[in-house]
């Protein structure tokens, strides 16, 4: 297989597109392009013909079987990868494309990872039985800051290649690690989710002896890194890449105000069978919905649907929000499908001892309205690193950068 010359400059494609009607599926394709190395000529050619959940997984996999037949390696692995996304999690196919795609990155990008100085250290963190992978890099002369970085509720660290290579490039110190619920860690070793995000935060702050660090959360990390930064004063300043106050009301707050209320009012009288019946109809009409409730299902460990909402009213800031003391930038999105950025007045409201706290609404005209600015990763970053200098800055002009 052919492999990645590392000496190219690090370049990130922008733009949103519309290519499938359905808003999740558009999402995920132009995840797909910008994230995970895809072509918008692939894409663009068969984006419309996906309808449902086997639709993905079929049209992802050919994708991914023309560009490795091309040689094509690094659009054939995201392909791959992303192919996985959509399936059910008893699929035997998913963890083999994901394993595929896994394989195939480490191999193409070797360079990266090879040699006695590697660009990017490989680790492994234990905790609670597994091992968190952990990708280490270090930029040339002293880092302008030291960033621990990590996902959300389906991201894959393998996909933010580019983005932690042009960190490191600027200047910045960077550890990514997955935790439980994420990439491998729950594809390969079984371990799922925990609200309680300081617990595997604290097993990498451990074992590198970490202090002083800008935490960065990528969508539900938008709730992981501040609840994490709310127990561990290790961590300096936080980094919401997303608006999250609470997950349940994210997913609740997408299906209308009448039935956001009445699902509260259930919620409140614990009407668990009514519930899951008004959880199974959604299911029955709405392919999204269904692979939605049965993915979180898997992930946080649930039994029912009614068993997943009530998991998932844990993942919410507001309750230890005002443990919060350090700077805060959240960073929002204007036409996010996920996440009504008017949701950040929660946060704001609620955490009311930070030392700081910046908000950033990103919008079309700068191909960054989507969730997580996924059509402008380069604009998030920039904005990220702008503000980590500039608060570092502030912070020892007043004497309180190593407070």
């Amino acid at each position: 297989m052919e492999h990645y010359n590392i000496h190219q400059p690090i370049r990130f494609t922008s733009g949103m597109y519309a290519l499938n009607d359905e808003p999740n599926f558009n999402y995920q394709l132009c995840r797909v392009i910008h994230w995970n190395g895809g072509t918008l000529e692939d894409v663009q050619r068969v984006g419309k013909s996906i309808h449902s959940s086997a639709d993905w997984k079929r049209t992802l996999i050919s994708l991914g079987n023309r560009a490795e037949k091309e040689n094509r390696i690094a659009p054939a692995i995201g392909y791959y990868r992303m192919s996985e996304f959509f399936m059910e999690d008893s699929d035997p196919d998913k963890l083999t494309y994901y394993q595929r795609a896994t394989d195939m990155f480490y191999a193409y990008y070797r360079d990266y990872f090879a040699g006695e100085a590697p660009v990017i250290e490989r680790h492994s963190v234990a905790y609670e039985g597994v091992q968190l992978p952990v990708w280490h890099l270090r930029p040339e002369g002293e880092p302008k800051d030291t960033i621990l970085l990590h996902g959300g509720n389906d991201s894959y660290m393998e996909e933010f290649l580019f983005s932690v290579l042009y960190l490191r490039e600027c200047g910045f110190e960077v550890y990514l690690f997955e935790g439980p619920g994420q990439g491998g860690v729950v594809r390969t070793q079984g371990k799922h989710f925990t609200h309680q995000w300081e617990r595997p935060v604290k097993a990498v702050l451990d074992h590198f002896g970490l202090a002083h660090v800008t935490i960065i959360g990528i969508s539900l990390g938008g709730y992981l890194a501040p609840r994490a930064a709310a127990f561990d004063k290790r961590i300096s300043k936080v980094v919401c890449w997303s608006v999250f106050p609470s997950f349940l009301g994210s997913v609740i707050g997408t299906q209308g105000k009448a039935l956001e209320t009445a699902f509260y009012v259930m919620m409140k009288l614990r009407a668990r069978p009514l519930l899951n019946l008004v959880f199974g109809l959604k299911c029955r009409k709405d392919p999204m919905v269904n692979w939605a409730i049965r993915h979180g299902m898997f992930a946080y460990e649930a039994d029912s649907p009614y068993d997943w909402a009530k998991k998932l009213e844990r993942y919410d800031i507001r309750p230890v929000a005002g443990r919060l003391t350090q700077d805060v930038l959240i960073l929002g999105a204007s036409a996010d499908h996920f996440i009504d950025y008017h949701k950040v007045s929660q946060e704001i409201d609620a955490m009311v001892n930070v030392r700081s706290l910046t908000f950033r609404l990103f919008t079309k005209q700068e191909s960054a309205a989507d969730h997580c600015q996924v059509g402008n990763a380069r604009l998030a970053l920039d904005t990220i690193m702008q503000w980590i200098t500039e608060t570092n800055r502030k912070n020892a002009k007043i004497g309180t950068f190593r407070e």
